[in-house]
């Protein structure tokens, strides 16, 4: 496909976060790119009658028949549910509801209530055989900590499809960039500063070419009360917010899928097991402390900002 310097943009609203697609590409093969968008919305969303996790969530603990697409990733939530020693689960999400950190009601949980919820989260209750999928009845799942990956992945490898050698997508936390930028040189990503001007001041830079970058930050969601501050990353072990003085963590890879799992589990686990975890996969991540100290893997190439 001919790809001239000046770019094109298109925008779309879906899995609660603004995204967007920029490419030399003509318009309207990024829109249609962005149009799939809504077919993964409504096989995904737990909020869409009749989507796949719909079905799962109100089966009554009966067997459902679920699509490729959503056994792919129930297979990496699985896989990095057990890998992460339970810092990323799917089944958490009653829990964090306990929490309204989206109402913005700023009071605690009831302890015993999300003493319960925790622990009715166990993922290793969930039964996926095939394309087949059981979920006992007091279990809920929600893929939204991994599934906005696997679209990115997805809407990714369309582009191409359509001949598209140059884009970047920004689907809120997950950014993916198709080759290089018009000019050949790697895209340059810019890691969000905690404190500063959303899309406008960053801590880092980091080079990228046919990857993927996925943050998880503590500075999205949170409520004060009592002189403390209660951020939306929970521990799914305990189900209270994650109190490791991390303030980011980003996860640099080819599989968005595989980032947006592993970057929660890797905020909750720090950057000792983290860094580790990551290693494991293949994956590399930098960490920003709350003192400014930071942790990254070596290899990974990156400039950090004063």
């Amino acid at each position: 496909m001919n790809q001239g310097l000046a770019m094109n943009q298109v925008r779309g609203d879906y899995f609660d976060t603004f995204n967007t697609i920029t490419s030399p590409a003509p318009q309207e093969v990024l829109q249609a790119a962005m149009d799939e968008c809504a077919y993964y919305n409504k096989l995904l969303s737990k909020t869409v009658p009749g989507s796949d996790v719909w079905r799962i969530n109100h089966n009554h603990g009966e067997p459902v028949t679920v699509s490729e697409h959503t056994r792919t990733i129930l297979e990496m939530a699985l896989e990095m549910n057990r890998a992460s020693e339970g810092a990323f689960n799917i089944a958490i999400g009653p829990a964090i509801a306990l929490w309204h950190f989206t109402d913005g009601t700023a009071v605690l949980p009831d302890p015993e209530k999300l003493k319960e919820a925790v622990k009715r989260a166990d993922c290793s209750r969930i039964c996926l055989e095939e394309n087949t999928v059981t979920v006992p009845e007091e279990v809920e799942i929600d893929l939204g900590g991994i599934a906005k990956g696997y679209i990115c992945d997805c809407i990714a490898d369309s582009l191409r499809a359509r001949g598209v050698t140059s884009a970047l997508l920004n689907f809120g936390g997950n950014v993916v960039t198709v080759g290089k930028r018009p000019d050949g040189q790697p895209w340059t990503i810019g890691l969000q500063r905690p404190s500063g001007e959303r899309g406008k001041e960053f801590w880092a830079a980091v080079k990228s070419s046919d990857n993927t970058l996925v943050t998880s930050g503590i500075y999205e969601r949170s409520f004060q009360l009592n002189g403390m501050t209660y951020h939306h990353i929970l521990d799914p072990r305990t189900g209270w917010p994650v109190q490791n003085h991390i303030l980011t963590v980003t996860a640099v890879t080819k599989s968005s899928l595989l980032a947006d799992a592993i970057t929660t589990a890797l905020f909750v686990l720090g950057p000792e097991k983290g860094l580790a975890l990551a290693q494991k996969y293949g994956v590399s991540a930098v960490y920003l402390r709350d003192d400014g100290k930071v942790f990254f893997d070596p290899d990974l190439d990156i400039v950090f900002v004063k």
